[in-house]
């Protein structure tokens, strides 16, 4: 991890208007997870469960620097979402050098996504295998998952991934930057 850390810095010199995203997806059911449950001593508790399997895919990306996302919802995840996510990201941050960091999935490594990253002027890093502490938006899923969506019944799928996003864009740069790790003293890519 070292190494790849001094080969980023030196990467990086000479680049004013670089900037580092991190990106990463995760699912949206509507069954979501419970945790944890109020409920009258000696009864069991009802959990409403309501047999359908709707899911939404949310993709997100995070400016590292400045604590800046980028959200797109979705039906599926593969390689044609994933490059629709680039071109967002590409408009979004147009004129810039962009060096994206994501993990290994199959529509993150498929031949055309790469091709298509490398086309839109996306410089692509992948993270080591296994290692979803290292991604900074995993924070932030791990805390929609477990904080905000946890332990509520689901109303309508949509509703709750438009939810999930709407809280994180809610926040404060400053407060994303913290939730996702970047502002520790530990964070893998701290200068």
């Amino acid at each position: 991890m070292a190494s790849s850390k001094r080969g980023l810095k030196r990467g990086l010199r000479g680049r004013r208007h670089t900037v580092l995203l991190m990106l990463d997806e995760t699912i949206i059911t509507e069954t979501p997870p419970l945790t944890a449950c109020y409920g009258h001593r000696g009864e069991q508790v009802e959990v409403p469960v309501t047999g359908n399997h709707a899911r939404r895919v949310l993709h997100g990306v995070m400016h590292i620097r400045r604590g800046e996302v980028l959200f797109l919802i979705t039906e599926v995840w593969d390689q044609h979402t994933h490059q629709v996510f680039l071109e967002m990201l590409r408009r979004h941050w147009s004129g810039w050098h962009l060096i994206l960091f994501e993990d290994r999935g199959s529509p993150h490594t498929a031949a055309t996504s790469r091709q298509r990253a490398k086309a839109l002027g996306i410089e692509v890093r992948y993270l080591p295998r296994a290692t979803p502490e290292v991604n900074a938006m995993d924070h932030l899923w791990r805390y929609v998952q477990g904080r905000l969506l946890a332990n509520r019944t689901t109303q309508r799928i949509d509703a709750s991934a438009d939810a999930a996003c709407q809280a994180l864009l809610a926040m404060s740069r400053h407060e994303r930057l913290r939730k996702a790790g970047v502002l520790s003293g530990h964070f893998w890519l701290h200068q």
